[in-house]
C-alpha cells in the first residue's frame, strides 16, 4: 500500500526501441509484445497501493502502459507533457553504441546525469529535471495522493535528483518518490 502522501513512478513496458538499445527521446513508437505484458504486471503490481490518481506521459508507450493500467485499476488517466522522455534532439533513433562511437564525451556527461548536459539539438539534462519537478510539484499540490506517474527512464532519473543510474530503470519498474522532492 503507498503512503497517503507518496507518488509513484513507473517506467513504460518496453518498445522495440529499448529492445535494440537505441535512444527514443521524443520517437514515438508502441510497446512491443513484452512491453504490453510489462504494462500489465505493472497493473497487477499496483492494483492494491490505493491510487487515487495516475497520470502520463502522452508519449504512446506511456500512454499505452497508462491505459493497461486504467483498465485494471479503475482510473483515467491524465496526460501531462512534462512528463515526456527528454528532447535527444540529433541522438533520437540512434544505437546507444553509435552514440558511444561518435560522442565518447558527450555520451559519458549524459551517463553521469551532468544538468549542464545538453543533447546535441535538444534539451538539457537541467531542463528536463526543471519541467519534472514542476509536474511533481502540480501532483502534489492537487492533493490527489497517493498517485502513479506513467512516464520515462529519464524522467524518473530527473524526478530522483538524477543520481539513479540509467540502467538502474527497467522497463515496467515502479519507483517510490516519499515526501519534497530531493
Amino acid at each position: 500500500m503507498a503512503g497517503s502522501d507518496d507518488v509513484l513512478l513507473a517506467r513504460h513496458g518496453e518498445t522495440d526501441d529499448n529492445a535494440a538499445g537505441r535512444f527514443q527521446g521524443r520517437r514515438d513508437p508502441p510497446l512491443n509484445e513484452t512491453g504490453r505484458a510489462q504494462a500489465r504486471d505493472l497493473a497487477v503490481a499496483v492494483a492494491g497501493a490505493g491510487l487515487v490518481a495516475l497520470y502520463a506521459s502522452p508519449l504512446a508507450r506511456a500512454r499505452e502502459t497508462a491505459e493497461i493500467i486504467s483498465a485494471a485499476i479503475g482510473l483515467q488517466p491524465v496526460y501531462d507533457e512534462r512528463f515526456m522522455e527528454a528532447d535527444v534532439g540529433d541522438w533520437a533513433g540512434l544505437l546507444y553504441e553509435e552514440v558511444v562511437a561518435g560522442s565518447p564525451g558527450a555520451f559519458e556527461a549524459w551517463r553521469a546525469a551532468d544538468p549542464s548536459f545538453r543533447f546535441p539539438g535538444g534539451e538539457s539534462v537541467g531542463e528536463q529535471a526543471e519541467r519534472v519537478a514542476a509536474a511533481i510539484a502540480d501532483v502534489r499540490a492537487a492533493g490527489r495522493l497517493p498517485a502513479l506517474i506513467v512516464c520515462h527512464g529519464g524522467t524518473i532519473r530527473a524526478a530522483f535528483g538524477l543520481g539513479v543510474p540509467g540502467d538502474a530503470i527497467a522497463n515496467g519498474s515502479v519507483h517510490r518518490l516519499h515526501g519534497a522532492l530531493p
